[in-house]
C-alpha cells in the first residue's frame, strides 16, 4: 500500500461548515477575558472558543489513556503520523507526508514531513517517532495494566517484558525525515491505527524531563505524573496552558504550528457533568458549544436559535457480562438476560433520535458485518424459561453503571440503565443498583482487575476509533480481559487470525463468521448504535463533527 498525497490538516477549513447565525451578547462578559491577540483578519470574531465536556480528562498523557474526554483534549495538542479526512474515516497525512508498506505487511516505511517543531521547540523527526514506539514497547510494571495503556495492548498484543513480547519489533530512523517500524507479524488496520490519539507523538524530551514515564516513582500511577498533568508536549495546534481539575483546561495557540493555525487564540473546555446544565450554559452563551446533547433538549435548543449538528454513528451501546459470575457461565442464563432486554424501548427512551437498534458488536458499516448472525428477540417468556431450565429463577445481579457522565455511545446512562433495570425485573431477577463516577471509579471497576467481584453486569459501549473491524471486535474479544472474564480460545484465535490477514477483501469472510461466533457465543447485549448531537451557539462557524471524533479546533470561529 503507498499513500503520497499531501495535504495539512489545515485542509478542513475546505469541509468547515459554514454555520450561521450571531451569538448572544452576553457571551463574551461571561467568558474570561483571554488577555491575547486574534490572528490576522479575526478582528470580527471572538477569541477564545469555549467547549463544555461531560467528565475531566483522566489525565493529559494520550498514549496512557481510553476515554474519549481525555482525547478530545490530546487532539488539540498531539499529532499522529497519519490523520482522517475532515467528517470522515478516510486517511490522509498528519505528520508523515507518505507511507508504504512492504509486501509481506510487516514493517512500514514513513516519510516525514520537514520543519516540524514540537511545543518545547525540539524537532520531530525519525529519532522522536522511534523513540515514541520505543516507549510505549519498554513499559513494566504497572503500565502494562490495560486500564493504563489500553490501546497499545490490546493493539500491539504485549511489551518486551511480560507473558508476550508482542507484535512490534523494531523502529529504524535512518535519516530525519524516515522512519521504518517493524512488526514480528502482519497487522492489516496498522496504518488505521496509527489515527489514533493514544498513538500521537509526543516530545521525548518533555517526557524525559517531567518524569513522563514515572521512572522515579513520584506518583503512584504514571498516568498522573508530572509530565502527564502539567507539561503535555505535542506538535499541534494549541499548546497547554493550565488546567484546574474538575472546572476546565486551557489551551493557547501554538504559533509555529506547521499547518493553518488556529483561528483563536484560547481554547477552553470546560467540565459540566450535568446534561440539562450544559443546555442552559449554551443558551446563556457562556459556552460556545458541546457534545452529546440529551434527546430532551434538542427541541428547546433549537427553538432558541441554536444549532444542533449531528456525529455520523460509529460506535455500539452494549450490556456486558461478567462471567466470573458463575451463573454466567452458563449459556442459557446470557440468552435470558438478552431476551428479557427490549432494545427498541430502551432506545426509543434513553437515546437520541436517529438511533439504531444493534444486533452486533459491530456497526453495518463495517467489514464483516453479518446480517445472518443468530438473534434473540425481545421474549420476557423465553427468558423466564431459559432462567427456569438454567436453576436461576432466583437471579440476583450487581448492575453497575456510570454517573455525571455522557458518551457518545450512551449520552444519559442514568436513563438507559432505569429502563434496563425494569425490564431485568419484569423475568424476575433481582438487580441491584452499582452507581460509580465515570473516571477513574467506574473505569477502574469495570476494566480494571479489582472491579470483577464488583459488578456481575455493566453498561459500556466502544466509539470506533477507525475504520477496521479489529477496532471493535479486537478490543473486545480478542484475549481474556477483566471486562468480560471469559476464556475462549477458539474465538481468540479466529480473531488473531483475522487480524493477520494481508487485505480487507481476505478479512471479510473471516469477520463474518467471527461475528456469528460472538452472537452464538452470548457475551454480552449489543443494544444500540447511538446517533451523537452536538450543539453550538448561532455565531460558530468551522466545526467538522466526525464519526471517530477526530475534531481538530484550528478552524473553528465564533462570530459576536
Amino acid at each position: 500500500m503507498r499513500f503520497t498525497r499531501s495535504l495539512r490538516r489545515g485542509m478542513a477549513a475546505i469541509a468547515a461548515l459554514a454555520l450561521a447565525g450571531s451569538l448572544a451578547a452576553c457571551a463574551q462578559s461571561q467568558r474570561e477575558d483571554p488577555g491575547a491577540g486574534t490572528s490576522p483578519g479575526a478582528a470580527e470574531t471572538k477569541d477564545t472558543f469555549v467547549f463544555a465536556a461531560s467528565s475531566d480528562p483522566v489525565m493529559l498523557d494520550p498514549a496512557m489513556a481510553s476515554d474519549g474526554e481525555t482525547f478530545r483534549v490530546a487532539r488539540q495538542m498531539f499529532e499522529g503520523l497519519v490523520s482522517t479526512k475532515p467528517g470522515t474515516v478516510e486517511l490522509m497525512p498528519g505528520l508523515a507526508e507518505s507511507w508504504e508498506a512492504a509486501p509481506d505487511g510487516k514493517s512500514y516505511t514513513f516519510k516525514l514531513r520537514s520543519g516540524v517543531k514540537f511545543h518545547d521547540g525540539t524537532d520531530f523527526n525519525g529519532e522522536a517517532v522511534c523513540a515514541n514506539f520505543d516507549r510505549w514497547y519498554n513499559w513494566t510494571g504497572l503500565n502494562q495494566n490495560e486500564n493504563i495503556t489500553y490501546y497499545y495492548g490490546k493493539l500491539f498484543k504485549g511489551f518486551k517484558t511480560g507473558k508476550t513480547g508482542g507484535i512490534y519489533e523494531s523502529c529504524e530512523a535512518p535519516d530525519p525525515q524516515t522512519a521504518t517500524i517493524t512488526l514480528n507479524s502482519p497487522f492489516a488496520g496498522f496504518i488505521q491505527a496509527m489515527t489514533l490519539s493514544a498513538f500521537a507523538m509526543q516530545s521525548p524530551t518533555a517526557i524525559e524531563k517531567y518524569d513522563g514515564n514515572n521512572t522515579t516513582g513520584t506518583v503512584d500511577d504514571t498516568r498522573f505524573s508530572e509530565y502527564a498533568t502539567a507539561h503535555p508536549t505535542g506538535t499541534g495546534p494549541f499548546v497547554f496552558d493550565s488546567w484546574e481539575r474538575g472546572q476546565q483546561v486551557r489551551l493557547k495557540r501554538f504559533d509555529d504550528y506547521w499547518g493553518d493555525k488556529a483561528k483563536v487564540s484560547q481554547v477552553v473546555i470546560r467540565t459540566i457533568s450535568d446534561p440539562r446544565a450544559r443546555a442552559q450554559e449554551l443558551e446563556a452563551g457562556s459556552i460556545d458549544g458541546y457534545d452529546l446533547v440529551s434527546p430532551a433538549d434538542l427541541d428547546p435548543l433549537k427553538e432558541k436559535g441554536m444549532q444542533l449538528l449531528n456525529r455520523p454513528p460509529f460506535n455500539i451501546l452494549y450490556l456486558a457480562f461478567n462471567q466470573k459470575n458463575k451463573a454466567f457461565q452458563d449459556i442459557r442464563v446470557r440468552q435470558a438476560l438478552t431476551h428479557a432486554i427490549d432494545r427498541q424501548a430502551v432506545v426509543n427512551n434513553s437515546l437520541p433520535e436517529g438511533s439504531q437498534v444493534a444486533k452486533e458488536f459491530i456497526p453495518d458499516l463495517v467489514t464483516g458485518y453479518n446480517d445472518a448472525v443468530t438473534e434473540y428477540p425481545y421474549d420476557p417468556d423465553k427468558a423466564k424459561q431459559l432462567l427456569k431450565e438454567a436453576g436461576q429463577e432466583n437471579l440476583e445481579l450487581k448492575f453497575a453503571y456510570p454517573t455525571g457522565v455522557s458518551r457518545p455511545y450512551m449520552p444519559t446512562p442514568e436513563d438507559t440503565f432505569q429502563v434496563i433495570k425494569t425490564q431485568l425485573e419484569a423475568v424476575g431477577i433481582k438487580v441491584t443498583p452499582v452507581a460509580a463516577k465515570w473516571s477513574p471509579d467506574y473505569l477502574d471497576m469495570v476494566q480494571g482487575p479489582n472491579g470483577t467481584t464488583k459488578r456481575d453486569i455493566h453498561l459500556l459501549g466502544w466509539n470506533g476509533d477507525y475504520d477496521d473491524t479489529d477496532n471493535f471486535l479486537g478490543v473486545f474479544f480478542a484475549a481474556k480481559s477483566n471486562e468480560w472474564g471469559f476464556d475462549n480460545p477458539e474465538l481468540f484465535q479466529a480473531l488473531k487470525e483475522a487480524r493477520e490477514l494481508p487485505t480487507v477483501e481476505e478479512q471479510k469472510p473471516a469477520y463474518e463468521k467471527i461475528n456469528a461466533m460472538i452472537a452464538d457465543y452470548v457475551p454480552g447485549v449489543p443494544i444500540a448504535h447511538p446517533a451523537p448531537t452536538l450543539g453550538f451557539g448561532p455565531g460558530v462557524e468551522g466545526y467538522v463533527p466526525s464519526p471517530v471524533q477526530d475534531e481538530v479546533w484550528n478552524t473553528v470561529t465564533i462570530k459576536p
